[in-house]
């Protein structure tokens, strides 16, 4: 075959050939830096101590830090707290007063002296207050954003600031 006549075609070999050591090289690549850090690895989805897997984090404990509803608010579980906020106090209102399971709830307020503040949704859980999975910064002495959940009946919601422990009034949202 005379390659000196069909220049493009010579090219175009040319071009598919590197591709394909390129990608030879590449996929050899890949297959060392996978077995060099255990990907992929069977081992490294156990529960053992002993398992080689490189990217572990660590499982969550208790920690000593929690504070009580009686701590914070100074009542007990099931009493209403005063809705009368300090001056630099956190004042929580929800848009909703009911809504279906996983509609969105509106919760809104304002927080004087709190500004970069980060605050944690709570919601009242057996008795006892637990952490919603949505936090908030405030941001020009006011804060909005809103929750969802499946829990059918009144739910009881206030916000924590959680630096300083300051905690809001609480607000309840009927679900269902």
């Amino acid at each position: 075959m005379d390659t000196e006549n069909r220049p493009v075609l010579t090219g175009l070999i040319a071009l598919v050939g590197v591709a394909v050591v390129i990608g030879l090289l590449g996929g050899l690549a890949i297959m060392v830096g996978v077995k060099a850090t255990g990907i992929g690895d069977d081992s490294a989805a156990s529960d053992e101590p002993s398992s080689s897997a490189t990217f572990r984090l660590p499982k969550p404990s208790e920690t000593s830090t929690e504070t009580t509803p009686e701590e914070t608010a100074g009542t007990t579980p099931g009493t209403e707290p005063s809705s009368e906020a300090p001056a630099a106090g956190i004042s929580l209102s929800a848009a909703q007063q009911s809504v279906s399971p996983m509609q969105q709830i509106d919760l809104t307020g304002t927080y004087q002296g709190g500004e970069g503040a980060i605050l944690q949704v709570q919601r009242m859980e057996n008795g006892a207050w637990s952490d919603f999975p949505v936090t908030m910064s405030v941001s020009g002495g006011t804060f909005a954003t809103y929750v969802q959940t499946s829990r059918t009946g009144p739910n009881q919601f206030r916000v924590v600031d959680t630096d300083s422990d300051v905690v809001s009034n609480e607000v309840t949202v009927t679900v269902g």
